[in-house]
């Protein structure tokens, strides 16, 4: 065996033993709340905490939201942590779970996979919106989120990117928008939203991570995408008029039958 093959096995072997590595220290974690604006701002917390990707999110009903991530454990567990206290403290936590090694079967099934962050963030595209603060108002009932979108783009300069609903009547207005613009808006959304129905929660993020900004949800309206490539057609080529070349014209030549028939006719007269 030469140098060469020794040294391509032990490469693959160092491979295979990283990957495997790798998959016995990875992890889920899962922190439940019973707000949309509550899960964005523990997902925020999480990804600020520790080394962990945010999958995404998934809403079973009843307004209940789920913020998913992964990584190694002990990232994994102090993201949860961290999250759940700050759900917590906003008297939104509904559970945490950490599943360290994950079984394949358990990652095919359900929406945690990592590499489902990659599609969503091709298929959605850029958003003209990316990169500001972001403000969340949720009430119950839609003419309230309504109302409290109207008066947070009136009172400030931002832009409404989106909304959501999560269900048992919780709708979430998402704006976007410099800092202080933005907190100025929420105030007044807050307050429209409970003159006209209930105020639910409120949350201000100020500065968004990348893993966070491609999970959230931004309006079609909002979407660049790249356009298409002109299509390159074969160019037409006119062909020139033929021109009309002048002939010359015929003279007149008599004719020998005609001459000989007026000779005749003259010896006769």
């Amino acid at each position: 065996m030469s140098k060469l093959e020794v040294h391509t096995r032990i490469s693959a072997s160092r491979q295979r033993m990283k990957k495997a590595h790798r998959a016995s220290d990875s992890a889920l974690g899962l922190v439940s709340t019973q707000s949309f604006p509550a899960i964005v701002g523990t997902a925020d917390m999480m990804l600020k905490s520790a080394e962990v990707t945010l999958v995404g999110y998934e809403k079973i009903g009843s307004g209940h939201c789920t913020a998913i991530v992964r990584g190694n454990i002990a990232d994994v567990r102090l993201a949860v942590e961290e999250g759940a206290n700050m759900a917590e403290k906003i008297g939104q936590l509904v559970s945490k779970l950490v599943i360290p090694r994950p079984m394949p079967n358990l990652e095919a099934i359900f929406p945690i996979g990592s590499h489902l962050v990659q599609i969503a963030q091709q298929q959605r595209g850029y958003s003209r919106l990316s990169n500001q603060s972001i403000g969340l108002v949720e009430t119950r009932g839609f003419p309230a989120m309504v109302g409290a979108a109207d008066a947070m783009l009136k009172s400030a300069d931002v832009q409404l990117a989106s909304y959501e609903t999560i269900g048992a009547g919780l709708c979430t207005a998402i704006i976007r928008g410099s800092v202080a613009n933005v907190a100025v808006a929420v105030e007044a959304g807050m307050h429209e939203a409970e003159r006209i129905g209930e105020l639910h929660a409120v949350m201000v993020i100020p500065r968004l991570l990348e893993d966070l900004e491609h999970t959230l949800p931004v309006a079609s309206y909002w979407l660049e995408q790249p356009e298409p490539l002109p299509m390159l057609m074969p160019r037409k080529v006119t062909e020139k008029q033929r021109e009309l070349v002048a002939l010359p014209e015929l003279q007149k030549t008599p004719i020998s039958i005609q001459k000989k028939l007026k000779e005749k006719e003259d010896t006769q007269s």
